[in-house]
């Protein structure tokens, strides 16, 4: 029985861990950073082999981003990798993801365009499958209070019902709102369901005295605004 080859047996300078740690995870490519996370590679190759041939896997150019989109199912698939080494990916995808939607909260982010919605959301809710709806609470002077989740499946009337959005807007004390959804299909373009449900909600709001700035729908690496278009 051949045992799997093992980082220890690679040239020093070529062993990931050690690499990071003398000259920093900059210095490391995509295969030998998931090669650290996998830890072990298998029959006839090292981990960061191993690596390669998952990354190789990304047929349309997306990057790392196509990790997003794979099920634990899809990862195991792959020769070599196995239900722990694909939970392990997707951990880490979802990491990076929620770092990315949170990096802008951390800094206290304010609200000034349609594109400040979409670098708070985008890198999070284009890889959703179902769409989701989310409201975006917004103190006096536009900072993001937090963002929620509402609805997750289809934009209609049974969905997405103000009393559930604006329960938490005037919980949290907020004085307007901008609403964000996503569309799996990759195309940002309003419905008539999103149109009808958005004219709703800010009727509502009008009521409750909460501003509905704006409706951004996000696409695949696009997004349109209902301000923008008019459409509000």
């Amino acid at each position: 029985m051949q045992e799997r080859l093992r980082i220890k047996d690679l040239p020093l300078s070529e062993r990931p861990y050690e690499k990071l740690e003398k000259f920093g995870p900059e210095m490391l490519s995509n295969a030998e950073l998931l090669a650290i996370i996998i830890r072990t590679g298998s029959k006839n190759e090292t981990s960061v082999s191993l690596s390669q041939r998952i990354l190789s896997q990304d047929k349309e150019g997306e990057g790392l981003a196509f990790l997003h989109n794979y099920s634990v199912e899809q990862l195991t698939e792959i020769n070599g990798v196995g239900k722990v080494k694909a939970i392990q990916i997707k951990a880490l995808m979802e990491l990076s993801k929620r770092a990315a939607s949170t990096s802008m909260l951390d800094k206290k982010a304010v609200i000034k365009t349609p594109a400040d919605v979409a670098a708070l959301l985008m890198e999070e809710m284009k890889y959703y499958k179902k769409e989701v709806f989310k409201a975006v609470l917004l103190n006096t002077k536009n900072y993001v209070i937090r963002h929620i989740n509402i609805s997750i499946g289809s934009l209609n009337a049974s969905v997405v019902h103000p009393r559930e959005v604006f329960s938490e807007a005037v919980k949290a004390g907020c004085s307007c709102i901008v609403f964000a959804h996503n569309h799996p299909s990759g195309d940002p373009e309003p419905s008539i369901e999103d149109l009808e449900t958005t004219a709703r909600l800010v009727d509502a709001g009008n009521i409750l005295g909460i501003k509905v700035l704006d409706h951004i729908i996000i696409g695949k690496n696009r997004f349109i605004s209902f301000k923008e278009k008019g459409l509000l």
